[in-house]
């Protein structure tokens, strides 16, 4: 992905679109190296990296921080950066000046805001003055506590209505995709059928214009994972396995060896 453009031109053509969140230089240039679409620096970094228990007390100089060092692993690759909690919700004045600095700071291409018809003016704004903006219904984590926790939405027909009306809202209001998080599969089909912008899915089935999964996630560097992560690599027990070999080698002498020693 280059642009905008081109979430829209993979809908059309029938094209998946492949997403990964990171947050630093190595796990992004693997990500380049590998062909992912996008790229979005979460706020999920907070609980990924930093052990919090939400995302909310992330803020708008640390997602900038991760932001750049992505964007110096990945420089080819479209990179979307969350707006953390409280730096778009106030007022679009501070929406602006928020979205503002993370593009002009980072080199990133987009932004994404969570919310429907609340935040439909704050996206109509940034749009209109040339910063290119992601949605995300369903799951939002940064209302965690008002939804009751994390877990499945959209299972009431009347919780299915108000996301069906929101995805409209979000695309009449100039948002280029949204993501669909913890949905059932059934409305996540009906959603991306009926937009003519992309949707990508996490935890919302197989329907949508493509999906997006946590680096850390994917790699198995946890013990648990949520049902609808797939784990590609067992790389926690791995990582383990190689700390622990190196804390019996060099408990035993054997490391370092002639190999590994400056004559």
């Amino acid at each position: 992905m280059k642009n905008i453009n081109d979430f829209i031109k993979a809908k059309k053509e029938g094209k998946k679109i492949t997403m990964i969140s990171t947050y630093d230089f190595w796990s992004a240039k693997l990500c380049e190296k590998a062909g992912i679409d996008c790229i979005l620096v979460g706020d999920s970094v907070g609980m990924v990296i930093n052990g919090l228990e939400t995302t909310l007390p992330v803020t708008v100089d640390e997602m900038i921080y991760h932001s750049k060092a992505v964007k110096r692993g990945a420089p080819n690759t479209f990179i979307t950066v969350d707006m953390p909690f409280l730096s778009y919700q106030i007022n679009k004045e501070e929406a602006v000046y928020n979205a503002g600095r993370i593009m002009k700071e980072t080199g990133c291409n987009a932004v994404k805001i969570e919310g429907g018809e609340e935040v439909a003016d704050i996206i109509e704004k940034l749009v209109s003055v040339g910063i290119p903006v992601m949605g995300h219904l369903g799951l939002t984590p940064q209302s965690v506590h008002a939804l009751g926790g994390y877990k499945v939405q959209g299972r009431t027909e009347e919780e299915q209505k108000r996301i069906i009306k929101d995805a409209k809202i979000l695309e009449q209001a100039g948002v280029f995709a949204i993501v669909l998080e913890a949905i059932p599969s059934k409305l996540a089909k009906e959603i991306t059928e009926f937009l003519e912008i992309p949707t990508i899915g996490i935890g919302a089935g197989k329907y949508t214009d493509g999906q997006v999964l946590v680096f850390h996630d994917m790699l198995g560097f946890f013990e648990k994972s949520p049902k609808f992560v797939k784990r590609y690599l067992e790389g926690g027990r791995f990582i383990k396995d190689a700390l622990k070999t190196f804390k019996q080698e060099v408990e035993n002498g054997i490391f370092p060896d002639k190999e590994h020693t400056y004559d």
